[in-house]
C-alpha cells in the first residue's frame, strides 16, 4: 500500500491532468486583436472621421475604429506578421510634448472620450501581497510533506503522534525521592509500601488469595504532599512508573483523550508490572451528565475510556493506577467504586509533631544557629502544610541572605513566620490619632482574649500595618485542635468583637476597622447555628446554609430545605449569639478600661508586643472577666476537665 503522501501527490497530478484536458477541449475564446499604430497615423484617421471612441490612460491612448480596417505591416508599429489583417481596436503612445489640438479635434469629430488614471506600480505590489499567503501556505504544506516523507509517512503517523499519551517514564535512577524525604504521613506510607511490595513479589499475596487494589486515590488539601508521595513511590518502586497530568488527556480534537488513555495503558501493560500516576484527576474525572462545570463530550469520552481501562473486559492486575486530587467531591461515582479506585488514602494537614519533622527535612542543608527551636516554630504554625513550611524556611533563608548573615537564626524564622501568617509589613503613614485608634482596637482584642477562659493564648500584638490590615492580634493554640466546643467558639466571636467594643468605649463611636472582624464573627455564628446544632431553640438539626463547598457542577444553587419561618428563626439565633458575644466584649473592656488604656499606650511606644512581653505586662495588673454580662462565656469550664471530679475526659 502506498504511503499517504504519495496518494496525495497522485490526486494532485490527476487534478492537473483533468484541468489541462478541459482547457484543451474547451479552449477560451481568443481575445480581439489590437493594432499598435503610430500617433501620426492615429491623427490621420481621426481627421478622416474613422475613430469612434478613445480612452486616455497616462501616456497611452486606446480606441475603436468605426469599422474594421485592414492594416498591413507598414501601417503597424509592431507588426505581428507581414499579412494584411483586420483590426477594430487600436492603441498608441502619446507624444511627450502636449498636443493642444488633440481634444478640440476629438470634439469636432464627435468622438467619445474617456479618461482613466495611469496604472500605478503599487498595483503589482498589492497583487504580490495578495499572493504571499498562498505562497506561504504552499511552502508550509510542501515542508510538512517533505518531513513526513523523511519520517516514513504523513497522515497516519501524524495522528499517531497526536494520540500518544505523552506520559513521562521514571525509574529509581531518575527519581531520587524516597519515603525518607517525606516527613510524617505514616499511614499513607504504609498503604503505598504494601502496593510496592506486591509489585516486587506478587506471589506473596497471591498464594493466600489476596489481590492488591487496582487503584489508589490520594486525597487531601493542596500542598499536603500528594505529588511528593507519588514521586517517592517512583523512587521506591523497582518497576516502570508512568506520570501524567489529567489535563493532558483533553484536546480540541474529539477522541484524542480516549486515544491517549488507551496508549498510556497499552505502554504500561507492555512493561507490567508497572504504576501509572495521574495527577489532578478531577480535570477529567468529574461527574458525567451534569451539563455544568465545564462538562463536554470530549471529557466524558475520555472518562469512559479511563473507566474501561481501570476495570473493563480485559484484566490487568499488574498495572496499578495511582491518582491524586483535592476535589474528591466532584469525581464520578463510577471512579470510586471497588475494582477501580479501591482505596482512598487521606493525606491531611500535619499536626505540630509532623510539622517538626517536615521542618527538619527542609533545614537539613541550611546552616542554623543554636537558638533555632523547630518545635516552637511548628507549634506556632497551626494549619500549615508542607508547602507552606517549605516556603517559610525559604523566606527565612532569603531574609538572612539580605542581611549578609552567616547562619539562619530564630529571629529570621520568626520574621518569616510573621510574613506567612500576617502578611508583608507595609510602610504606611498614619496620623497619631489613627495610630491611637489602631492601638485601642488591637488592645481590645488582646485583653478580651486574655480575660476569657478556654481561648487560645495571645502570641503577638502589633500595630504595624501588614497585608491589608492596619494592625493584628495573633492567637496560636498550644496544641492542634480537632474538637471545638460551644464555649470556645463563643469566646472566639467575643475576641473578634473586642476591638470594636474598645473603640466604642474610648472614642464613643465605631470605625471601619472592624469590617473583617464582623464578617468572620457572622460566618462563625452561622456555622454554629446551621451546621453544628449549637442553637438551643433550633436543636440538633443541620441546615444547608453557610456551607463552604465549591461549585460542583451539579446544581447552580443549593436547594432550600427549610421554610421561611425557620429561616427567620435562624437569623434570630445568629443575631442572638453575636449579641451575647458583643455584650461580653463590652463588659470586659469596660471592667478593665484602665488596663486597656495602659496597654494602648504601651503599643504606641513599642508597636509590637510578643507573648512574653504581653504576659509580663498583664501580670502586674488585675485584668478579669466580669460576671455581669459574661456569665455564658466566662463561666465555661476548661476544655478536657470533668466538672464534678476534675479528671480528664476521654473523647
Amino acid at each position: 500500500m502506498k504511503p499517504p503522501w504519495q496518494r496525495i501527490l497522485l490526486v494532485m497530478v490527476l487534478l492537473l491532468a483533468v484541468n489541462s484536458a478541459y482547457v484543451y477541449f474547451f479552449p477560451p475564446e481568443p481575445a480581439e486583436p489590437t493594432a499598435q499604430i503610430a500617433y501620426s497615423f492615429f491623427k490621420q484617421q481621426l481627421r478622416e472621421g474613422r475613430v469612434a471612441e478613445v480612452t486616455l490612460q497616462g501616456e497611452e491612448l486606446f480606441g475603436h475604429f468605426i469599422e474594421e480596417m485592414e492594416l498591413g505591416a507598414d501601417q503597424l508599429k509592431t507588426p505581428a506578421s507581414r499579412a494584411v489583417q483586420s483590426y477594430l481596436k487600436f492603441k498608441t503612445r502619446l507624444p511627450p510634448v502636449d498636443d493642444p489640438g488633440l481634444l478640440p479635434m476629438l470634439e469636432e469629430q464627435q468622438v467619445r472620450v474617456e479618461a482613466r488614471p495611469a496604472q500605478d506600480s503599487s498595483l503589482w505590489a498589492s497583487i504580490l501581497i495578495s499572493l504571499l499567503p498562498w505562497v506561504l501556505i504552499i511552502g508550509v504544506w510542501w515542508y510538512i510533506i517533505t518531513r513526513m516523507r523523511q519520517q516514513g509517512g504523513m497522515g497516519g503517523d501524524l495522528m499517531r503522534k497526536i494520540g500518544q499519551s505523552g506520559a513521562q517514564l521514571y525509574s529509581r535512577q531518575k527519581s531520587r525521592v524516597t519515603f525518607e524525604e517525606v516527613a510524617g504521613l505514616a499511614e499513607a506510607k504504609q498503604e503505598l509500601q504494601e502496593i510496592i511490595a506486591f509489585l516486587k513479589d506478587p506471589s506473596k499475596f497471591a498464594r493466600l488469595g489476596g489481590k492488591v487494589p487496582r487503584g489508589v486515590l490520594l486525597v487531601g488539601p493542596p500542598g499536603t504532599g500528594k505529588t511528593l508521595m507519588a514521586r517517592a513511590v517512583a523512587g521506591e518502586a523497582e518497576v516502570p512508573f508512568y506520570s501524567i497530568s489529567a489535563s493532558q488527556f483533553i484536546e480540541m480534537f474529539v477522541g484524542v483523550g480516549a486515544s491517549r488513555v488507551r496508549d498510556l495503558f497499552r505502554n504500561a501493560k507492555k512493561n507490567a508490572p508497572s504504576i501509572i500516576f495521574v495527577d489532578e484527576l478531577d480535570a477529567v474525572g468529574r461527574a458525567r451528565g451534569t451539563g455544568l462545570g465545564g462538562g463536554n463530550d470530549e471529557r466524558e469520552q475520555t472518562l469512559n475510556q479511563l473507566l474501561s481501562e481501570l476495570d473493563g473486559f480485559e484484566v490487568h492486575d499488574e498495572v496499578i493506577v495511582l491518582a491524586a486530587t483535592n476535589r474528591p467531591d466532584v469525581l464520578d461515582a463510577a471512579l470510586l467504586r471497588p475494582g477501580r479506585f479501591d482505596r482512598q488514602v487521606v493525606i491531611e494537614r500535619p499536626d505540630w509533631r509532623d510539622r517538626v519533622k517536615i521542618l527538619q527535612v527542609h533545614t537539613r542543608k541550611m546552616p542554623l544557629a543554636a537558638d533555632v527551636d523547630l518545635e516552637s516554630i511548628a507549634k506556632g504554625t497551626p494549619g500549615m502544610v508542607g508547602a507552606d513550611l517549605q516556603s517559610l524556611v525559604n523566606e527565612a533563608a532569603l531574609i538572612a541572605a539580605r542581611e549578609d548573615a552567616e547562619q539562619v537564626d530564630m529571629q529570621h524564622m520568626e520574621r518569616a513566620k510573621d510574613r506567612q501568617l500576617m502578611g508583608m509589613e507595609r510602610k504606611l503613614f498614619l496620623s497619631e490619632y489613627e495610630k491611637r485608634i489602631t492601638a485601642v482596637h488591637e488592645g481590645g482584642h488582646a485583653l478580651v482574649a486574655k480575660c476569657l477562659p478556654n481561648t487560645d493564648p495571645v502570641h503577638k500584638v502589633t500595630i504595624i500595618p501588614r497585608g491589608q490590615a492596619l494592625g493584628l492580634t495573633q492567637q496560636l493554640p498550644e496544641d492542634d485542635r480537632y474538637h471545638y466546643q460551644r464555649s470556645y467558639l463563643l469566646g472566639r466571636i467575643t475576641v473578634m468583637l473586642g476591638g470594636r467594643a474598645a473603640e466604642k468605649l474610648f472614642f464613643g463611636e465605631f470605625s471601619t476597622g472592624a469590617q473583617n472582624d464582623l464578617k468572620q464573627a457572622m460566618n462563625l455564628a452561622e456555622k454554629m447555628v446551621c451546621q453544628w446544632g449549637m442553637s438551643e431553640r433550633l436543636g440538633p438539626v443541620s441546615y444547608p446554609r453557610g456551607e463552604e463547598h465549591p461549585f460542583l457542577g451539579r446544581k447552580l444553587a443549593s436547594e432550600k430545605t427549610f421554610s421561611e419561618k425557620t429561616a427567620w428563626i435562624i437569623d434570630q439565633e445568629i443575631e442572638k449569639l453575636v449579641a451575647i458575644a458583643a455584650q461580653c466584649a463590652a463588659a470586659i473592656v469596660k471592667e478593665n478600661q484602665e488596663v486597656l488604656d495602659e496597654l494602648a499606650d504601651l503599643l504606641l511606644q513599642e508597636e509590637t508586643l510578643e507573648r512574653e512581653r504581653f504576659e509580663a505586662f498583664l501580670t502586674e495588673r488585675s485584668a478579669k472577666c466580669p460576671e455581669d454580662g459574661c456569665a455564658a462565656i466566662c463561666a465555661a469550664r476548661p476544655a478536657g476537665r470533668s466538672k464534678d471530679t476534675g479528671t480528664t475526659e476521654e473523647q
